[in-house]
Order: C-alpha cells, then sequence, then structure tokens
C-alpha cells in the first residue's frame, strides 16, 4: 500500500479532502517508476471515484499525461459493498473482502498490486495480514484533526524500516515490510 499522511498521521481530512498532498516534478517521477512495478490497483469505492472522475480526463492527460497512462491502463480492482457498475477502463467490482480471493489475485502471476487512498480498504487488509509492504509518504502538514488510515486495527503489527527517501518539496517517503 501506498500512501500520503500528514505528520500528524491523517490520510486524509475530516471531510476526506486531499489538498494538502505535496507533489513535485521529483515525487511525479518516483510515481511514474512505482506505477511501473504494478500491474493492479485496488481501491475502496471512495478512492475508486475520486480517481475514476480525473485519471480518464483531458486535464489529467495534459497535466500529467505519463501517469494518467499508466492509471488508466493497469488493471482496477475496487472493493464495494454498494457500486454495482464500473465504469473506468479495466474496473472490476468485489463486493467484499474475502481473505482467500485476495489470497489467489496475490499469488496470480504479474507484477505488484498497489493500494493507494482506501483507508478502509487498508485496515481491513492489515487486520488479515495481508499488506506486503507499506509505504508511507509524510507530507510536511498538520491538519490537526482527519481521517487515520488505520482505524480499528488493533494487533499492533510490528514492521521493519528497509527504505527511505526525501524529496525537494519536504515529503519523505517511508517503506516497511511486516516483521
Amino acid at each position: 500500500m501506498q500512501e500520503m499522511v500528514t505528520v500528524d498521521g491523517f490520510f486524509a481530512g475530516i471531510n476526506g479532502e486531499i489538498d494538502w498532498h505535496m507533489v513535485d516534478a521529483a515525487f511525479n517521477d518516483f510515481a511514474i517508476k512505482m506505477l511501473g512495478t504494478a500491474d493492479t490497483l485496488l481501491f475502496g469505492h471512495t478512492t475508486y471515484d475520486l480517481m475514476a472522475s480525473y485519471w480518464p480526463t483531458p486535464n489529467a492527460s495534459n497535466d500529467d499525461p505519463a501517469v494518467a497512462e499508466k492509471m488508466n491502463s493497469l488493471l482496477k480492482i475496487v472493493i464495494s459493498k454498494t457500486l454495482q457498475d464500473a465504469q473506468w477502463n479495466n474496473s472490476t467490482i468485489l463486493h467484499d473482502i474475502n481473505k482467500d480471493e485476495i489470497i489467489k489475485i496475490k499469488e496470480s502471476p504479474g507484477k505488484d498490486i498497489l493500494i493507494f487512498g482506501s483507508g478502509t480498504i487498508v485496515s481491513a487488509l492489515t487486520k488479515l495480514k495481508l499488506v506486503d509492504e507499506y509505504r508511507l509518504i509524510v507530507n510536511p502538514v498538520i491538519l490537526g484533526e482527519g481521517k487515520s488510515l488505520f482505524t480499528g486495527v488493533d494487533s499492533r503489527p510490528h514492521l521493519r524500516l528497509f527504505k527511505t527517501q526525501t524529496f525537494e518539496s519536504g515529503n519523505i517517503l517511508l517503506c516497511y515490510r511486516p516483521i
């Protein structure tokens, strides 16, 4: 999973706002390389709707053509109890988190599966011990209140830091794997 978080640990503002994300050219280069390691994106309903409302648009293609091409071409799996139709190119709906089904997807041949946003999905998969790597991009901002990424995770999984990267924007990438 990869997530932008604030210094005080939130992945979104109290109303879901992400207007505090700091993105620069170096971060975009990182994002393009990271998307090249994957063939599948996994989202919850809210994040899927947000992404699907932007990446297929002419604005996305004009503003960030390399990322837009990747986002639009990769397989997308959205986990949602309520979504009935996924219009974004290469999208599939799962109506619940079934551990065996997720393991089957993970064990399929191919590249990485990436999760962006989707705090409920990240929490659920963390509880099921199905996240292989946590990539937290700490933005140099404090919100004071917001949405926690790991709501309801009570097992205190221990992680090992294996990589860091700093960006000119002040963002810091922290990569962890479960021990």
